[in-house]
């Protein structure tokens, strides 16, 4: 608790307020709001629309102690600092404060820095300022906005499709963007194209290839191998020489240190992690690490930031390093500057390392794998951008051959300037018309392509002509960084929502991620269909990205957050009852199949219901007999709905309409078992149902059904039935087979007893779904392990278990006690075939 005579820190989380604590001194107490400690109650819309927008703010569930700590602790201090993140929802953040901390009667001040250092940290304090009311206009305004989209949408979504399902105003926009590129996926259509290469040689080696270009002098269209022949046979008996020779220099610019977006996509491209653990991870590097006997230390400045700007200390010590560490060779100069997006906040920096002489090797000790990666990813792109651009000698050689045409390049880096450290990652490439194959400059400047010196008119032996057959390729799916990128260029939401954006798609079924590519669910192209046919202007990427200007003219103070929302609420409340009477009835559409109901006879339809399509009788209410959907048969087809949303159509939206993979029958009674959807999305259960109530899961991602439980030789202590091993939302687990007659469960035991109550440990697996070892014992105990433990001794120290630990190098052995050293590689894994 505060003392009198101290000031009052208040940040977000715990770890900054440790790391900030040290550099303040005793003058000060740091106090840790976790996060938002007010927010509009999720009950009800909260927002009285004919009062000028008056909001309803209470106390978030869980955080009243938070609160009441924080009022405690204000009454007795002496002044309040409020140090939130450098942004709209940090000003919120002190904004709420601020309100709920006035009873304490205590001056309040805002400090802003965008690094945690000793020298940002103690600069801040120097000179606090207001709150600044224009960001919390801004902040206000959006969630304002959110609440209205998404708390009058939804019930008509439940209403027409059906209930739990929810829709956004940005959200459902990015959902767009996934359905239109699937239905461009959809609508495309191969075609084929020819090229033809020629393997060549001069007076010098090395022999080189060069690509059909001309024929004419005109662009080369082959569209078929009966053409592609026919330039074949003609060149091959034709004469090849040099036509002319083209020498370039190319300069390659180092791209600008990372702002929150491109950190976003870049982490994703080269680290495969997605927007939300990329901003995890960098909000943990931001708000500091222990660093041993240096204490906590915030490593990178502030992630959320839209600008390049580097403050000329940083550019220096950059320079600094790059001279010793590089050379004066690779050193420009002047610092390079870049051109920030439009829009940006200059206030704020690009993130770079708080402090560039702390290289990753030197820091990877106290920083876990991924921490590492991060970070090494911003510090070389940091380092990178304060580098000269790399040089290359480009050759681009027209090579005549009768009427023909053809084309080689070559490419040498003569000097690798910011290369030497850092290289930006690269998207799949868009698909291109066939007329435009072969003609762009080769874009990969990180390998060399070598020709051997040429001269115009130079003779060249021809060695061999060959065709090559190609098709023209579908648009690429969205990944988590191209989906990044494109709303980045559209404007639609900002760099710090992206990560939610991106999680809350996925979370709520409507997209899901096939070999890291997104495709909407059937779920997803529905709701998408009918945004678009009832809010066609609220999903509207250029509507959505005009709102986000306006959010930021009001942030600026160019724009007033109550006219704005006057505006947008008298279109929306149009929109909003034209769509309750005119909206699409999911619910209440059949599709006529003729599939003959298996009780009466009467033709079965398919209906959409809770938990997705279903087979009815059209006989209902005389008949209530219902069935699974089977995708591959008749009734397949477009998802109901669907039609008018751009998106939807073609062969069939839902997942899953692939043929179902075989599975193995029931384990307790030996009957079928049956793909059925329920609340929580597909799973497999006995056809023998009632009877036999047996179901198995599905994993989520289509990687097929997950296999039958597996026997374990014990019986169930209870009834006597076997028990076997199971899968569950926590992980594995003995169950009896018996069930749902005998409920028995029991944890899976190891072998190894826990050291500090001697009960045994059991494999389990926390809310996020990663695996861990801990004690049976628990809540008495909460002994808990990362790594797999062994029942082997360790032999140099006697301890009584070793571990496994698994990591990007490999597996190995080793003993879990404080300086021990044993370590060893676990034994080799016996062929399959070994002893058939």
């Amino acid at each position: 608790m505060a003392k009198d005579g101290k000031s009052l820190v208040i940040v977000e989380s715990p770890a900054k307020a440790k790391t900030i604590n040290k550099y303040l001194g005793r003058n000060f107490v740091v106090k840790a709001s976790m996060g938002h400690v007010r927010d509009l109650p999720p009950k009800k819309l909260a927002v009285d629309v004919k009062r000028n927008f008056k909001t309803e703010y209470e106390i978030i569930k869980g955080r009243e102690k938070v609160v009441a700590d924080l009022r405690k602790a204000a009454k007795t201090s002496k002044a309040i600092y409020l140090a939130a993140d450098p942004d709209r929802e940090g000003e919120a953040i002190c904004w709420h404060l601020g309100e709920e901390l006035k009873s304490a009667k205590r001056p309040v001040y805002r400090v802003h820095f965008n690094e945690i250092t000793q020298r940002a940290i103690q600069e801040a304090f120097r000179h606090p300022g207001p709150i600044d009311a224009r960001k919390v206009d801004a902040q206000q305004a959006r969630r304002i906005l959110d609440r209205l989209v998404g708390y009058q949408i939804s019930p008509l979504l439940w209403e027409k499709v059906r209930r739990g399902i929810s829709a956004g105003r940005v959200q459902s926009v990015a959902l767009r963007l996934v359905a239109d590129r699937e239905a461009e996926v959809r609508a495309f259509v191969p075609v084929e194209y020819w090229s033809i290469e020629a393997r060549l040689a001069a007076d010098a080696p090395p022999e080189f290839t060069a690509r059909l270009h001309r024929l004419d002098g005109e662009k080369v269209s082959l569209g078929d191998a009966a053409g592609a022949d026919a330039v074949v046979r003609e060149v091959r008996d034709a004469a090849f020489r040099v036509a002319k020779v083209v020498r370039k220099e190319k300069r390659r610019n180092p791209v600008p240190p990372f702002i929150t977006s491109k950190l976003q996509q870049e982490a994703a491209r080269k680290l495969h992690f997605t927007a939300r653990r990329t901003m995890q991870i960098a909000q943990q590097l931001y708000e500091g690490i222990e660093l041993g006997a240096e204490g906590a230390v915030g490593l990178i400045t502030y992630m959320r930031t839209d600008s390049t700007r580097v403050a000329p200390e940083a550019a220096a010590a950059a320079r600094e390093l790059i001279a010793a560490r590089y050379g004066r060779e690779f050193l420009p100069e002047s610092p390079p500057a870049y051109r920030s997006p439009r829009g940006a906040q200059e206030a704020h920096e690009a993130i770079r390392p708080t402090a560039v002489e702390r290289n990753p090797s030197s820091v990877a000790p106290f920083l876990t794998r991924d921490q590492l990666e991060l970070y090494t990813l911003i510090w070389n792109r940091f380092v990178a951008s304060q580098m000269r651009p790399a040089l290359f000698d480009t050759t681009t050689v027209d090579i005549a051959a009768g009427r023909t045409t053809f084309r080689a390049t070559g490419m040498i880096m003569r000097f690798a300037g910011f290369m030497q450290v850092y290289v930006e990652g690269r998207d799949e490439a868009a698909a291109r018309r066939p007329d435009e194959v072969g003609d762009a400059e080769p874009e990969d400047d990180e390998g060399e392509r070598r020709l051997p010196a040429l001269e115009e008119g130079q003779a060249l032996a021809c060695r061999a002509v060959t065709p090559a057959q190609h098709f023209t390729q579908p648009p690429p799916r969205f990944t988590e960084a191209t989906l990044v990128k494109e709303l980045e260029e559209r404007g639609i939401g900002r760099p710090s929502t992206y990560a939610s954006i991106l999680s809350v798609i996925q979370d709520r079924d409507y997209v899901v991620k096939e070999a890291g590519k997104f495709q909407p669910t059937e779920l997803g192209e529905i709701v998408v269909g009918l945004l678009c046919e009832s809010f066609p202007r609220l999903m509207d990427y250029e509507f959505t990205a005009r709102m986000e200007g306006k959010l930021d003219e009001i942030e600026v103070g160019e724009a007033d957050w109550l006219t704005e929302m006057k505006q947008f609420y008298g279109a929306f409340s149009k929109w909003l009852a034209t769509a309750k009477d005119k909206m699409t009835n999911i619910k209440a559409m059949e599709e006529k199949t003729d599939i003959a109901c298996d009780k009466c006879g009467m033709p079965m339809v398919i209906k959409w219901g809770r938990f997705g399509k279903f087979l009815a009788c059209s006989g209902y209410p005389d008949c209530k007999n219902t069935r699974e959907v089977n995708q591959g048969a008749n009734g397949g087809g477009a998802s109901p709905g669907a039609a008018g949303a751009g998106a939807a159509g073609g062969e069939g939206a839902a997942a899953g309409a692939a043929a179902q993979p075989e599975v193995s029958p029931c384990e307790n009674c030996g009957r079928p078992m049956v793909l059925k959807r329920g609340r929580f999305g597909p799973f497999l259960a006995c056809s023998g149902y009632p009877d036999c109530r047996t179901v198995r899961k599905i994993p989520r991602g289509g990687a097929g059904p997950a296999p039958p439980p597996q026997p374990t030789g014990e019986r169930c202590e209870k009834c006597g039935s076997p028990m076997v091993i199971k899968e569950g939302r926590f992980g594995r687990f003995m169950a009896c087979s018996a069930y749902p007659r005998c409920k028995q469960i029991k944890s899976i035991p190891l072998g190894v007893n826990c050291p500090q109550c001697g009960k045994p440990l059991t494999e389990r697996r926390t809310k996020r779904g990663r695996t861990f070892f801990g004690c049976s014992g628990y809540p008495d105990c909460t002994f808990a392990l990362w790594d797999r433990p062994l029942a082997e001794p360790c032999p140099t120290c006697g301890g009584p278990y070793l571990v496994e630990k698994r990591g990007r190098a490999g597996t190995t052995i080793r003993c879990p006690a404080e300086g021990c050293g044993y370590q060893r590689e676990p034994a080799p894994a016996v062929p399959a075939s070994a002893g058939a």
